[in-house]
């Protein structure tokens, strides 16, 4: 064995480290590219050396033909107010400051009455099916007719940790897989070269509770979601390390998968060894693939001007929608995109300061969202992709303190959308009580909007299980959950 001395341990690099300690958890994200061929196309068993192999991301039938073929998920992270936004509550105009009987349950606590804040933002129609929406949304509000309000949703925790990873996963702690977990475990991939599920961040940086939310839980790692930055380098670490070429890097995973068959042919424990084989194969494609998804050098001055990629406002934003639909167009299943993160203003998480948070944050997405929206559309890609667009909660229609216009959070009642993959456009369902704070009709939960989106993608989701801890996992849980049949 190569003695290692500190100095020489010293001058190795960043890079050079992580290269070679592909097999750890750096490897991790890197295994949700599993492909078709390469070292999974040379394995014909598996690790002990007797069942054939099958690649966890080959594509897999749907239960019955789907209507969409990937998910664009909008995540307004902190918890966007529903009656400042698009849910329009005429009668609270006129009561700014009165205290009122009312029950709300936030981060404050059990409340049993408030001082009103009222709507800060008018409301105008929009659309053939007539749509109210708010002043923060003039971009998003020329899409009505192609999107599915959902008034009533609730949740179960009023508090971000808990009620991030229930919109994630479908559970209020944390070892669940993701829903972007859930759908390639469910179909697999159609992309040999890019992630199967995509996670742009915030610039500000990630959410509360980090990558629980697009962990792949107790199923593989070739499930979780990977982190796609929309500038620089898009995957870090994938450069080779200084003195290494392409074709030296070619012939280290040769040798390696030679070493791996022979592991095979004694009958002897490879697991280790494979997951680095794939991790190095999986580089390696992503080296020459992944920079050009993220290159907008290609997008027309004009696309660019409908996303606002032109104007400093958006242009972060916008970025990272066009390249959510560039992944679409090559084929990743589900791709996540954060708006907000950090902590307090830095997300939609209003405590303090409504009007200035909403119109921050409102501000820099409205264009972009609608953007994608109409891009989709003329490119004929609205039909088979889902977009949804939501926070973990809403937000109350009473002020958390005693002077100010923040609101708290409130899961008893809030506000979601879906637009494409099958879903009807213009309508609204379900309604919460004339002051916004809790559903009152057709109450929907977490659980029927992620049923809805499995079964838009041809996934039933009382069937799609996963065998974990002695029991058949769901993401939505032992009990029958119906998707939202009225925008089907």
């Amino acid at each position: 064995m190569t003695e290692v001395t500190r100095d020489s341990f010293c001058r190795r690099t960043r890079r050079e480290f992580l290269w070679q300690a592909g097999g750890g958890f750096t490897a991790l994200p890197l295994l949700s590219m599993l492909s078709g061929d390469g070292f999974l196309a040379k394995q014909a068993v598996a690790a002990d050396g007797t069942a054939q192999f099958v690649n966890p991301l080959a594509p897999k039938p749907p239960h019955f033909a789907p209507k969409a073929k990937s998910v664009i998920f909008l995540f307004m992270y902190g918890g966007p107010s529903h009656i400042d936004t698009f849910d329009y509550k005429p009668s609270m105009y006129g009561m700014d400051g009165k205290t009122i009987d009312v029950k709300t349950f936030g981060r404050g606590g059990h409340k049993n009455k408030g001082r009103i804040v009222e709507p800060k933002w008018k409301f105008k129609q929009y659309g053939q099916c007539g749509k109210w929406v708010s002043e923060l949304f003039p971009h998003v509000a020329t899409c009505v007719d192609d999107i599915a309000f959902l008034h009533s949703m609730t949740a179960d925790s009023p508090i971000h940790g808990s009620a991030m990873l229930m919109m994630n996963s479908g559970k209020i702690i944390s070892g669940a897989p993701a829903l972007g977990s859930w759908v390639n475990y469910g179909l697999g991939s159609v992309n040999e070269n890019l992630p199967g599920f995509v996670v742009m961040l915030d610039k500000t940086g990630g959410p509360i509770s980090g990558a629980k939310n697009w962990s792949s839980g107790y199923m593989p790692a070739s499930y979780q979601g990977v982190n796609v930055r929309s500038e620089g380098v898009p995957i870090l670490d994938l450069r080779l390390p200084d003195g290494m070429t392409r074709s030296a890097q070619r012939r280290l995973i040769d040798r390696l998968q030679e070493k791996n068959r022979q592991h095979q042919l004694r009958q002897l424990d490879n697991s280790d060894l494979a997951a680095r084989i794939a991790s190095y194969e999986l580089a390696y494609k992503m080296q020459q693939h992944a920079p050009e998804a993220v290159d907008l050098a290609d997008e027309t001055e004009k696309t660019q001007k409908l996303y606002g990629y032109d104007q400093p406002r958006t242009q972060d934003f916008a970025r990272k929608c066009i390249l959510a639909r560039r992944l679409v167009e090559r084929g990743v299943r589900f791709i996540q995109v954060y708006s907000g993160g950090n902590h307090n203003d830095a997300n939609w998480d209003a405590h303090g300061d409504l009007e200035k948070n909403h119109n921050y944050h409102a501000g820099n997405t409205d264009q972009p969202i609608a953007g994608l929206l109409k891009d989709l559309k003329q490119r004929g890609l609205l039909d088979s992709t889902l977009v949804v667009w939501g926070g973990e909660f809403g937000r109350q229609p009473t002020a958390e303190y005693a002077k100010g216009t923040g609101r708290d959070h409130n899961a008893y009642g809030f506000t979601m959308w879906m637009a494409g993959g099958g879903i009807k456009g213009g309508v609204s369902v379900g309604t919460t009580d004339e002051l916004g704070s809790a559903a009152v009709e057709k109450p929907m939960h977490v659980k029927n909007l992620h049923a809805t989106i499995l079964h838009q993608m041809g996934l039933d989701p009382n069937q799609l299980s996963y065998f974990y801890g002695g029991l058949d996992q769901k993401l939505v849980g032992v009990e029958h959950v119906e998707p939202i049949e009225d925008i089907i």
